[in-house]
């Protein structure tokens, strides 16, 4: 029993580096956001289980208190693979031909351009206007307070160096969240009109559900890439920014 439970020990303080050691990499990454410390603090909660666990705690524990841990455990691990499968299905979503008009959301801009998560976006909504030259582009997002100029303007400077035609480009200048981008966006464009949002493939199922809960209905997505090496914390981003969703 005892080398059971030191190797159960074992592989919760494996699960605490590697958390911790992630969450390090996406510090590292800059991104003026403060989510890296969830991942520091998952290390952290596996460390207490790990020295927990050897010094055997959990088998103290009343049968029933094991039982109601074990129900809610598997809840919460049941109710996260469903979400992160409803993120992830949308991972191919190409959008329809010929929309009145696609919104680009917002993400960080530097001084020399684009964020690269943002790069991603961008160039996905080049592809999609040089294929569909009705389409208008609307550009979403403020100025952060790290940030030199909005977003939008960094964004349509983008556009245009890559060939996009400035009667094409609509600046939305004032968002800061993905609920404002829409909003704002809602008001530059003509009401009815069919709707492509581009973002990044982890960020299309929220984003939609967003837009349909402000009144869009003709509307889809358009997947653009991300960074795989990021890719595990920005589904842990979005599973929990879903979960804030829909209890609110």
């Amino acid at each position: 029993m005892e080398n059971k439970r030191n190797k159960r020990a074992y592989l919760w303080c494996g699960c605490s580096i590697l958390c911790i050691l992630y969450g390090m990499v996406v510090f590292s990454a800059g991104t003026g956001t403060l989510f890296f410390a969830v991942w520091i603090a998952l290390g952290i909660g596996f460390g207490i289980i790990a020295l927990a666990d050897k010094k055997g705690f959990f088998g103290k524990l009343p049968h029933m208190v094991k039982i109601l841990m074990m129900i809610l455990l598997c809840i919460g691990l049941i109710f996260f693979v469903a979400v992160e499968g409803l993120i992830i299905s949308n991972f191919s979503n190409q959008g329809e031909k010929d929309l009145d008009y696609i919104i680009v959301l917002g993400a960080k801009i530097y001084a020399s351009g684009p964020s690269v998560v943002l790069k991603y976006r961008l160039d996905k909504a080049v592809d999609y206007l040089e294929e569909n030259p009705k389409t208008k582009c609307i550009v979403t997002g403020g100025q952060g307070h790290n940030e030199p100029f909005p977003e939008a303007e960094g964004m349509a400077a983008y556009l245009k160096k890559k060939g996009i035609s400035e009667d094409r480009i609509l600046l939305e200048r004032e968002s800061k969240v993905t609920a404002e981008n829409i909003s704002g966006s809602l008001e530059l464009m003509e009401e009815g009109s069919s709707v492509g949002i581009v973002t990044n493939n982890f960020h299309v199922f929220r984003a939609l559900q967003i837009a349909k809960s402000q009144g869009l209905r003709n509307v889809c997505g358009i997947a653009a890439d991300s960074n795989l090496v990021f890719l595990p914390n920005n589904l842990l981003r979005e599973f929990l920014a879903e979960v804030k969703f829909l209890l609110i």
